[in-house]
């Protein structure tokens, strides 16, 4: 299920606001002067998501974004997670919500997503915790992480999904069946590790083919593989964010985008 991008596929909606379908991954982000300015410069070169973590960098994701993006930007969205490997639970998820809103500076998360089902902890009570925030306009939105089709849908009877995320690439496509039901019932698929991997062996003649590098014509793929795709490259480059943002401007041919697929 593939069309051919437009203008207007290039950007989507998420947490009330058009973003463009390419963000930024921070989860090697540290709080320097260097990485605050890099923020600032992926802002203006037209960064729509960034998303982070509690556990990015010990939370050090977390502050450099608030540090740095303080007071919040228009039309862009920041979006981070909670509940990483084990501390699911209700009381775990309000204290790292808690601190999430402190460290970003913010008086609402625009997207908040748990960060693993948690094996010891009922799904809908993690849901219902975060929820909470929602209710009280603390949280705009919520997603869910590292799912399977079942598991969305188990989510979805608790709250609202708005997005998921789960580890997708050109040689990790088991999250197949996961873009086409995110595809089908409106919600924002966003592939973490999305430039992990070498991909199949034409990905290196069909970049050459459009002067571009292999890492563009992968999120061109990504971006023309279902209209609800947003990757989050991570890079602490802005001329490799740049990079990654003129990828959106890539039209695949049927032949090519066959070819990767």
């Amino acid at each position: 299920m593939a069309t051919q991008p437009s203008a207007a596929s290039r950007t989507l909606r998420i947490a009330g606001t058009e973003v463009a379908r390419i963000g930024l991954g921070t989860n090697r982000l540290r709080s320097t002067r260097e990485n605050h300015a890099f923020l600032r410069e992926a802002v203006d070169a037209g960064v729509g998501m960034i998303d982070t973590a509690h556990v990015y960098t010990g939370g050090d994701s977390e502050r450099a974004i608030g540090e740095a993006l303080t007071p919040a930007t228009d039309g862009l969205v920041v979006a981070t997670k909670g509940g990483y490997s084990g501390t699911g639970s209700p009381e775990e998820l309000r204290a790292q919500i808690e601190q999430s809103l402190q460290s970003l500076r913010a008086d609402a998360i625009d997207l908040y997503y748990l960060h693993r089902v948690d094996p010891e902890t009922p799904l809908a009570d993690s849901l219902r915790a975060i929820a909470e925030y929602r209710e009280a306009g603390m949280i705009k939105e919520i997603g869910i992480s590292a799912v399977d089709v079942d598991q969305i849908e188990a989510a979805r009877e608790v709250v609202p999904i708005a997005a998921v995320q789960n580890h997708y690439n050109l040689d990790e496509r088991s999250s197949e069946d996961v873009v086409d039901y995110c595809e089908e019932n409106g919600i924002v698929f966003v592939p973490y590790y999305p430039l992990k991997g070498n991909g199949p062996p034409a990905l290196r003649r069909i970049a050459q083919s459009h002067r571009a590098t292999p890492e563009q014509i992968t999120l061109a793929w990504m971006v023309r593989r279902s209209p609800v795709m947003l990757p989050i490259p991570g890079t602490l480059s802005i001329e490799h964010l740049r990079d990654n943002l003129a990828a959106l401007e890539i039209e695949l041919t049927d032949n090519e985008f066959e070819a990767l697929a």
